[in-house]
């Protein structure tokens, strides 16, 4: 009875909107943002060296547009959703793709590197606090056993970002330009901040807000950490392997690079299917089943250093590794924010945003070690199975977690 009446009390929506059949507008609103903002997130990588010889800086500099954006959003989303906490949910979130919309206009017009790393480091903020609030939005917009599925039908967005929006948006970047890139995703943006406005209802209330301090206690909440940990280990495992994919296909398993791309297209529907069954299969005791989901990830990274010098046994490999990645973040959100609401009820937007941070964190040191490994002796083909010991720490950690919380 307390938790049903701390989740009425954290985000009251009218009736019509959790009843009936179908996706609930709210939510395709979420879904339309999450999909502006994953586009951002993935689509710099495919234009850097277009970047780098318009703007006279090296292709590796111009790889820190990459770093400085994952930098702002777990940086910069935990402060600001705490000093938005007392921001009504549909204005916060309509001025989160406002600030997304100016900090691209602002990458297309950027006279210089440094002006474009400054306008990447804002457009992060808006990413970080609108998934840390989308993902404590979206599963009240549901029936109560459907949270997850709600949680992944927003994150599925993101997910059509890496199938769609990221090959279109390199597609434009080197026919038209860059700044043409960062111009169309404004315009996402816009659409995105139109679906907000008309389909977000204007009930949606956050609830008593706690003062600050009260707030920053989750920083000490040593269950709210470990699921930050689960987060940042078993997610960013898969990009110790990702990040240098593409290599690895020309290079070890012999693919040329035009195949390369097909087979990235491959992947990102993979991670689409994954996401949408993670999301159904983490309903109910997430913990549990994102310990049997890192394990899988653990045994399939593990199996692709084996089957990445056979094109097809790699393709199949490739197939499972990309379900599995995504598989586990509706599950991880969902799970930051019931240990938040469970120890420090108030605090679930501020666990959720730092969650997102965790996600990037996880991607950041995953690139890092990927290097390293690459770099050293162990070489290309080492870093599936160096992923596999990341992703094994993560299920560790879930597996010490369900045993404090069961």
């Amino acid at each position: 009875m307390q938790q049903v009446q701390t989740e009425a009390a954290a985000v009251a929506l009218p009736p019509e909107t959790r009843s009936g059949k179908g996706i609930p507008p709210a939510l395709w609103a979420l879904t339309i943002s999450a999909f502006a903002i994953g586009t951002t997130e993935f689509v710099a990588v495919g234009i850097l060296p277009t970047i780098a010889e318009s703007l006279n800086v090296s292709v590796s500099a111009s790889g820190l547009l990459v770093s400085i954006y994952a930098l702002g959003v777990a940086v910069g989303g935990p402060i600001l959703t705490v000093l938005t906490s007392k921001v009504p949910r549909k204005p916060l979130l309509v001025s989160l793709m406002l600030l997304f919309v100016a900090g691209h206009i602002a990458s297309a017009l950027a006279p210089d590197f440094f002006s474009l790393l400054t306008a990447r480091f804002i457009s992060g903020f808006a990413h970080a606090v609108f998934f840390g609030v989308g993902a404590t939005i979206a599963p009240t917009l549901v029936a109560p056993d459907k949270k997850a599925s709600a949680i992944a039908i927003m994150f599925a967005g993101l997910t059509i970002a890496i199938i769609v929006g990221v090959p279109l948006g390199t597609f434009i970047g080197q026919h038209f330009g860059w700044r043409a890139t960062f111009g169309g995703v404004a315009i996402l943006g816009l659409i995105a901040f139109a679906a907000t406005w008309l389909l977000v209802p204007d009930k949606i209330s956050s609830g008593p807000v706690l003062p600050l301090k009260e707030q920053l206690k989750v920083l000490r909440n040593t269950d709210v950490l470990i699921v930050l940990a689960i987060t940042a280990f078993g997610y960013g495992g898969t990009f110790v392997v990702f990040t240098y994919l593409a290599s690895l296909l020309e290079q070890i398993t012999g693919f040329s690079a035009s195949s390369v791309g097909l087979l990235l297209l491959v992947y990102g529907v993979a991670i689409a299917l994954g996401n949408m069954w993670g999301g159904k299969v983490s309903n109910h005791n997430p913990a549990r089943i994102l310990t049997r989901m890192f394990i899988a990830q653990a045994a399939v990274l593990a199996l692709f250093s084996f089957t990445a010098p056979f094109q097809v046994p790699a393709v199949v490999t490739l197939f499972l590794i990309g379900g599995l990645s995504f598989a586990t973040v509706p599950g991880l959100q969902l799970y930051v924010v019931q240990l938040a609401q469970k120890y420090l009820p108030g605090t679930e937007g501020i666990a959720s945003s730092l969650n997102i941070s965790a996600f990037n964190l996880g991607i950041a040191i995953g690139a890092y070690v990927g290097g390293v490994v690459v770099d050293s002796r162990l070489g290309l083909v080492s870093t599936p199975w160096a992923g596999a010991l990341f992703v094994l720490l993560g299920a560790g950690l879930t597996v010490w977690s369900y045993r404090r919380n069961r």
